[in-house]
């Protein structure tokens, strides 16, 4: 089976790698071997392992190629590719999470029974894909909950660890390689967001696109916010959440409040970790290395061993998004949670019944409340019993007005 890797970078040169080191074993286990023939490179790169190209029409014009695997990255250039080539009836393996955030549904319209594996576009060496489509295919999922970007799980384990800024959380991720010179897709939520999207198509058949759905990054998290946390028992992690209930679903991607003793709450570093409730099996963790090129690497592999196991029997849909779905997606106002609150107001008479008023006026109720001095300043910290979001957004808008308010008001969601 010849294999065409349509962008040799760090996860395409890690497949080649696999393909070529372990071909023994991979043909013993999937009946084939499994051959990188040709690969697609912005540059010429010096020692590659399998012959580079730099234009991506040397490698579609030809007829030997059995399955293309798409590593380029982008949304609108990777698609335009892809779409030719399952026109084509070519099967593709992609782990182009962006891509398939925006035109899943497309691809899957034009896939129909060619094989489309997307395995490693969600938490890298996890098989996450498999487990829903799969190994959890026979549960209702009520519950999605999430670390799926490792870059800003390790900051705020730093932050938390090493009592660590933002700041120097970050420049600590840049200089160890976790997170990139521009690392805004990783720290404002977006790239959680898209796997996020592509899970929720597989448990509840949701057609949204990134802008559709509540995200939120983690650069406003400061060290009184840790404080806090680790005052109450709490770790705070950038979560992907996805809720059921009847025939709605939440989707959100924001820092998380949880309990110290929670699964996902003890996840460090730069792992990955994905808890799915379902209605038989109940909670389940799954935990790996979620980005990186040998991980990655690993899940595309898994994914043209299954093509090469199957390749001669009936073909069947491969990327198992639900096209006639009963679920529609909560509007962002009508979002139910516990919330947590960071004020920092002038230290004087009437500021915190103030406060409290406006929160009552909005049917907030509060659950912890603590102050921390600074002088002729305090800081004030609420949790709150389950509210909406359109009332704590307008109450954020109401303190906004307020003179005695010293900074803008920071505001997290809480998980149980």
């Amino acid at each position: 089976m010849k294999i065409a890797i349509l962008g040799y970078g760090t996860v395409g040169s890690s497949v080649a790698k696999l393909l070529l080191e372990n071909k023994d074993i991979i043909k013993a286990r999937c009946g084939q071997l499994i051959e990188p023939v040709i690969a697609l490179a912005r540059s010429k790169k010096e020692n590659a392992l399998i012959p580079v190209v730099q234009d991506v029409n040397e490698i579609l014009k030809r007829d030997d190629i059995d399955v293309f695997v798409e590593l380029m990255g982008g949304i609108d250039e990777p698609f335009r590719i892809v779409s030719e080539i399952l026109k084509r009836k070519k099967a593709v393996v992609s782990a182009n999470k962006a891509m398939l955030a925006y035109h899943r549904y497309e691809l899957e319209s034009l896939a129909k029974d060619t094989f489309f594996g997307y395995e490693a576009s969600v938490a890298g060496g996890i098989p996450i894909i498999r487990i829903l489509k799969e190994g959890l295919s026979a549960n209702n999922i009520i519950s999605i909950k999430a670390i799926l970007n490792g870059t800003t799980n390790f900051i705020l384990s730093s932050m938390k660890q090493k009592n660590s800024s933002f700041e120097e959380a970050l420049k600590q991720a840049q200089n160890l390689g976790y997170a990139e010179a521009d690392p805004s897709f990783d720290i404002n939520g977006f790239d959680a967001a898209h796997k996020l999207l592509i899970l929720s198509s597989i448990a509840y058949g949701l057609k949204a696109k990134p802008e559709d759905i509540l995200v939120e990054g983690i650069s406003k998290i400061s060290a009184e916010d840790m404080y806090f946390a680790d005052e109450f028992e709490l770790n705070i992690k950038l979560l992907g959440i996805a809720k059921a209930k009847q025939d709605k679903v939440e989707l959100r991607v924001h820092p998380t409040l949880l309990p110290k003793d929670a699964m996902l709450a003890k996840v460090d570093g730069v792992m990955n970790a994905i808890s799915i409730n379902g209605d038989m099996l109940k909670e389940s963790l799954y935990y790996g290395e979620g980005a990186g090129g040998e991980a990655t690497a690993s899940a595309v592999v898994s994914d043209l061993m299954d093509y090469a196991k199957n390749s001669n029997s009936a073909k069947i849909p491969m990327l198992g998004f639900s096209s006639k779905s009963k679920f529609s997606l909560v509007k962002q106002e009508e979002i139910y949670s516990k919330y947590y609150l960071r004020l920092l107001v002038d230290d004087k008479l009437g500021v915190l019944s103030k406060i409290t008023k406006l929160m009552c006026e909005n049917e907030i109720s509060v659950d912890i409340f603590l102050q921390k001095p600074r002088g002729k300043q305090s800081t004030l910290f609420f949790t709150t019993h389950k509210s909406y979001e359109k009332s704590i957004k307008i109450l954020l808008e109401q303190l906004k007005k307020e003179s005695f308010m010293k900074d803008e008001a920071f505001m997290m969601r809480m998980e149980d």
